[in-house]
């Protein structure tokens, strides 16, 4: 969803002085960037190297010196009386003491380090005060810096010795150039007030303003760019977390050097470098470290790889609390290393491939990156707080996006550039011409599956959809989305099956009770068919798909008349529910009888109710006037369901008890890997036939031929399980899954590789009650391993999966199951 809410127009503040000298500062011998040396001018203006060597002085006049210094170098003077667009200044190591000062320096460094950690709960605000408040002002942008692209219009050059046309200058680039040169791609404001009850921090929005949008991307306002704090074991870049330079056992992964000694707000602070001696690719950075109480005045942390991301901390001393205070941060992100086309926002900011760091070569786009930065002001520490609702990170107020310039006049530190302000004029201008804001509300429609019209949303599931029992199967439905009503909704759907020749209906609907925790309470009828055995979570969000492989093979049906009142609500912190009735007359559609207490059943009611609860713990939930979203997905999530059926009430026939529950787990690296544990387990206690029982989800044709057996793959299933292979009454199911990022092979096909462990183990309780079907049991555990390539070309793609352990069959190749694989890329 994520890559959805990021798109549109990714269309710097121009910056004026007097004086601006760019340069990079080397190893005199082997060439070899030295990152954070010092320079000072003669007036005592003093700057460091990034972590590539490289420097940007702007400065209100032209100095005459400019002197550079690095541990175990010499210091060296250059004049800057020729003034040159971009120096390479050298210095010469010294090699006599460069061993000793290393040595030396590394030593020093480390103590200061350990007291650093030791002492950082204690010099951590989260950990010293108990409540602050705090106002911030917000602004992030996409954008380029103009000068740094080409502005050649095509242009046709020929070789005439060859007789042959040469090359074309592509136009984009001149006119990527006037665009960024009078505005920027993106633009957003924000004013916040944040207020800290320990442990609890939260954000007040009062005031939102996105370039182009009546009513702001929420999801935006809440993207998490970098840590809150420094002090963090685990410090966040982007949605990437590494272990921090000051966690508990930093000096296991990074060494540390110390630079130089600075000022900072009147006290001296060392200056660290720190990088890590494990992975190229972790964090590098430095740290300002008070010499008096050991706490971080200022912080730079960078990442350098597939993308250049830089987090910077800036902190101000408060004398009365001896604490660092933090008053600013800036972020940005920039094209990096990469020999393959990167993207990042879902696609709307893309880099192009690149094998080295000349410009030469480089599309416009390459220089477009991202920039955030936060004021803080209005500090007040130790105030009397009671946070309301504590577990809500981010609460807009209702009116934030309509406030007047004067509000933002007064909030902002400074005020915006011409081409800022032009951002807003264009993008505002573009959006309403090309009816943006309503294409992005049909896009979020048409992901999720349905089709609007009018007050009525169309669901494309029922429109066609094939199973071995009803054939093809043909419908319409949907529900009523909010041009019809905010408070009310109506649903509903038919459908006819051609091979038996029958009709299917649901009707349903719901009123509103409550805004804040989304809570609906509501009522329907349906009658349908449903797979036997096959376990859901009523609180699952609906997928849409195109098409849905696994009913394609499937005969084993029930057909359910299901009455169901219900309620469902978000009221508890962190957590979806549904809680509900239902009475259900079931009548399995193959040879099945069950037999309970000496009586025999082909048909039997069933009254039950059930409460169905997703837990997300370590996400945040945002709360915006359209209602509660959950703005940053972190796992593992917990779901859990009880179902309990309700004796002597409406014709129930069976008592039970089951109990179903699963964790989720997902990692996604920068790097586009992804990796992903599910575990899921149900049990029942009592009567209950084979309809509501498990099966662990098979997907595998009983045909004696490989190729016979191939069909479409399963997103979780068992892929070489037969149909109605195995039963359980009780089980546990693990899934492990590691997609790496796709490949491109040829052009246009580029496959994306997934490994794939499953396992499940299982077993049935009283098997002589289920009379009519031939199945097994779990207990010795089954087990499959396969390899998914997706996306081959055009979202189509190829698995293979081989069975092993106790449930092995004979014949090697009824082990081995073919699929084709279909992933909907809609580019959103």
């Amino acid at each position: 969803m994520k890559r959805f809410l990021y798109l549109l127009f990714f269309f710097s503040l121009s910056l004026q002085a007097q004086f601006q000298v760019n340069g990079i500062v080397k190893n005199a011998e082997t060439k070899k960037p030295l990152p954070f040396a010092t320079l000072k001018t003669e007036k005592g203006f003093t700057t460091i190297t990034d972590v590539d060597g490289k420097f940007n002085l702007l400065l209100p006049e032209a100095p005459e010196t400019l002197t550079v210094s690095y541990v175990g170098y010499t210091t060296q003077s250059y004049s800057l009386f020729e003034q040159k667009s971009f120096l390479t200044l050298l210095l010469m190591p010294k090699t006599e003491e460069m061993k000793e000062a290393i040595v030396s320096n590394t030593t020093l460094a480390h103590r200061v380090i350990r007291e650093v950690i030791r002492l950082k709960n204690q010099n951590n605000p989260l950990q010293k005060l108990n409540t602050f408040q705090y106002k911030t002002y917000n602004k992030l942008l996409v954008t380029a810096n103009p000068d740094s692209i080409s502005g050649k219009i095509d242009t046709l050059f020929t070789d005439f010795s060859a007789k042959e046309k040469g090359f074309k200058i592509d136009s984009s680039d001149y006119k990527f150039k006037k665009i960024i040169a009078k505005q920027h791609l993106f633009l957003t404001e924000k004013v916040s007030v944040f207020q800290f009850e320990k442990p609890v921090v939260k954000e007040t929005i009062i005031g939102t303003k996105m370039a182009g949008f009546k009513e702001p991307i929420y999801e935006l306002l809440g993207f998490s760019l970098q840590s809150a704090s420094v002090y963090d074991d685990k410090y966040e870049l982007f949605e990437t977390k590494y272990k921090s330079p000051i966690s508990d056992n930093a000096l296991e992964e990074y060494r540390y050097k110390i630079l130089d000694t600075v000022t900072l707000g009147n006290r001296k602070v060392w200056v660290l470098y720190f990088n890590n001696k494990i992975s190229r690719k972790g964090l590098e950075g430095l740290l300002y470290i008070d010499r008096e109480n050991f706490a971080v005045a200022k912080a730079v942390m960078r990442i350098r790889g597939v993308l250049n991301i830089t987090g910077i901390h800036e902190f101000d001393y408060l004398p009365e609390e001896k604490v660092w205070f933090p008053v600013r941060k800036d972020f940005k992100i920039s094209k990096g290393k990469s020999k393959e086309p990167t993207s990042i926002l879902g696609g709307r900011i893309e880099f192009a491939a690149e094998s080295d760091e000349d410009t030469k070569g480089k599309n416009a786009s390459d220089f477009t990156y991202l920039a955030s930065e936060m004021r803080v002001f209005d500090l007040q520490i130790n105030p009397k707080l009671k946070i309301k609702k504590s577990y809500i990170a981010i609460d807009v107020r209702p009116n934030a996006n309509q406030k007047e310039e004067t509000f933002w006049k007064a909030y902002r530190p400074d005020s915006l550039d011409v081409r800022s302000e032009k951002t807003y004029v264009a993008l505002d201008s573009l959006v309403t011409k090309e009816k943006i804001e309503k294409k992005i509300k049909f896009g979020r429609k048409i992901i999720n599956g349905y089709l609007p019209f009018g007050p009525f949303d169309f669901d494309l599931r029922y429109l066609l959809s094939y199973n071995n029992y009803e054939g093809f199967r043909l419908g319409i439905g949907g529900i009523t989305n909010e041009v019809f009503s905010k408070k009310f909704r109506l649903e509903g759907y038919t459908a006819y099956g051609i091979k038996d020749d029958d009709s299917k209906y649901h009707l349903g609907g719901a009123v509103r009770i409550g805004n804040f925790s989304n809570s609906w309470i509501g009522g329907s009828f349906t009658d349908d068919l449903r797979e036997i055995a096959s376990t859901t979570f009523a609180i699952d969000k609906r997928v849409f798909k195109l098409y849905d492989p696994r009913p394609i093979n499937i005969s084993t049906f029930y057909n359910h008349k299901t009455w169901r009142a219900f309620v469902e609500t978000k009221i508890i912190p962190k957590t979806e529910s549904i809680w509900q009735l239902t009475h259900s007359d079931i009548q399995p559609l193959f040879d099945y009888t069950f037999l309970n207490n000496d009586r025999l059943y082909r048909e039997f009611g069933m009254t039950m109710a059930m409460v169905s609860i997703q837990w997300n713990p370590f996400s945040d939930y945002m709360q915006t006037p359209n209602g509660k979203i959950e703005f940053e997905k972190r796992y593992p999530k917990f779901t859990f369901q009880f179902t309990q059926s309700v004796a002597n009430l409406f014709n129930n026939d069976f008592e039970f008890t089951k109990v179903d529950a699963r964790i989720e787990y997902e990692k996604k690296y920068l790097n586009g890997q992804k990796s992903t544990v599910l575990i899921q387990a149900g049990y029942v206690n009592g009567a209950v036939p084979i309809t509501h029982l498990y099966n662990t989800s098979p997907n595998n044709l009983t045909k004696d031929n490989l190729l016979q057996r191939i069909t479409i793959a399963g997103k979780n299933s068992f892929e070489t399980m037969y149909f109605n292979e195995f039963f359980s009454s009780e089980f546990v199911m693990l899934q492990f899954k590691h997609g790496f990022k796709r490949i491109e092979l040829f052009k246009k096909v580029r496959p994306s590789l997934v490994l794939v462990s499953r396992m499940a183990w299982g077993d049935l309780k009283n098997p002589q009650q289920h009379i009519g079907i031939t199945y097994k049991t779990l207990n010795d555990g089954f087990f499959e391993s396969g390899i998914e390539l997706n996306q081959i070309y055009k979202g189509f793609g190829l698995t293979g999966f081989y069975r092993y352990g106790p449930y092995q069959l004979a014949r090697f190749e009824d082990n081995i199951a073919l699929k084709l694989s279909f992933v909907l890329d809609l580019g959103l």
